[in-house]
């Protein structure tokens, strides 16, 4: 029996359903800040798509508030999300998962800062109000600048006050009794113009320690389909691709594409960059990464998640939460790795080889 070529052509497509539908698919999480907004702008315009379509899977690029792009993270409900360093550790680690940082994107460097008015210094914070998300890098970047400041063994003497950042700026800006806050770019900013605000210690001052990473959740990348590769490799392409765009002279129109992301001008959006250590190049990335500082600053970080209570209430060791570094050291026990530093998609990035 012949079949009309309107009936023969639905007969293929219909075949061809299954097929498609066997397609592997990933979600990348995202939320906004100035060295994730990236994201935002690969799959606007379509990097992100052509890079999947090179390794013949499907990429969906979510956007998150931050908290909630963890916690669907911890979920397994996403296969990768942009977080920090610290994050890395007290969320995904903290719930016994084994994750991979496949790409070291930034570092922040002047976006995080401590600011006060009236004249307050370290020195004065004691019996104090310091208002910050606490048990974040805010609180981190405090303890670390009183730490530097000779006041290690006052910290405990200076009242914190949880604050969202939704409401800190407005908060600190607006009730003049509060003397010092915590927070990051662009509130920064904003304070900032407040007459009689300092900014008396910043992430510039800790070089490398406030990372913001990439991660995959090691059981997708270990997947033995080979799927889990495919996808760390499109999603190191992309990035690549989009840090040239954005590094390249004349950039703007790219730029300003990207700061849509978080609806910013593109005059906020370079400010903020101006203040971020961007790792443009994935040279540049596997450098820092490869780095002996690298373990000296992610040991600081820890310490600071363990001795806040950041790794799991069952966690009775530092060592019980372990990372797993580039040149295959492990800090902590073998047994109980639960971050990775991978350099392999970096340095195929970097020979050209994706």
């Amino acid at each position: 029996m012949k079949l009309r070529p309107t009936l023969l052509f639905s007969v293929v497509a219909a075949l061809c359903l299954p097929l498609a539908a066997q397609k592997p698919a990933f979600t990348v999480g995202w939320s906004v800040y100035v060295g994730w907004n990236p994201y935002y702008y690969m799959a606007k315009s379509g990097i992100m798509q052509k890079w999947a379509d090179k390794y013949g899977i499907t990429i969906k690029v979510q956007r998150f508030d931050y908290a909630p792009s963890l916690e669907a993270f911890v979920a397994k409900n996403i296969e990768a999300c942009a977080m920090t360093n610290m994050e890395a550790l007290d969320m995904p680690a903290a719930a016994g998962i084994d994750t991979t940082a496949i790409i070291v994107g930034d570092y922040s460097n002047g976006n995080d800062a401590v600011l006060t008015r009236n004249g307050v210094t370290f020195k004065n914070l004691p019996g104090k109000k310091l208002l910050l998300v606490e048990k974040t890098v805010s609180q981190y970047l405090f303890e670390r600048g009183m730490a530097m400041n000779g006041m290690e063994s006052q910290i405990k003497r200076v009242h914190l006050v949880n604050t969202s950042d939704s409401d800190i700026a407005a908060a600190f800006i607006a009730d003049t009794s509060h003397e010092a806050v915590v927070t990051w770019k662009p509130l920064v900013s904003q304070i900032l113009k407040t007459p009689g605000v300092t900014n008396i210690f910043n992430s510039s001052q800790i070089p490398g320690e406030i990372l913001d990473l990439t991660v995959v959740r090691t059981d997708v990348l270990n997947r033995a389909d080979g799927s889990g590769q495919k996808f760390a490799k499109a999603l190191t392409g992309a990035w690549y691709e989009t840090m040239g765009l954005m590094s390249a002279k004349g950039a703007d129109k790219v730029l300003a594409a990207i700061a849509e992301g978080s609806q910013d001008s593109l005059q906020s959006y370079k400010e903020q960059l101006s203040t971020t250590h961007m790792l443009f190049t994935p040279q540049a990335a596997l450098q820092l990464a490869t780095s002996p500082e690298m373990k000296q600053k992610m040991t600081l970080v820890k310490t600071f998640c363990f001795n806040h209570g950041l790794l799991g209430e069952s966690t009775k060791s530092m060592d019980e939460v372990a990372i797993r570094y580039p040149d295959g050291t492990v800090e902590g026990k073998a047994d109980r790795i639960r971050l990775r530093f991978e350099k392999a998609y970096m340095q195929a990035a970097s020979d050209g080889k994706l």
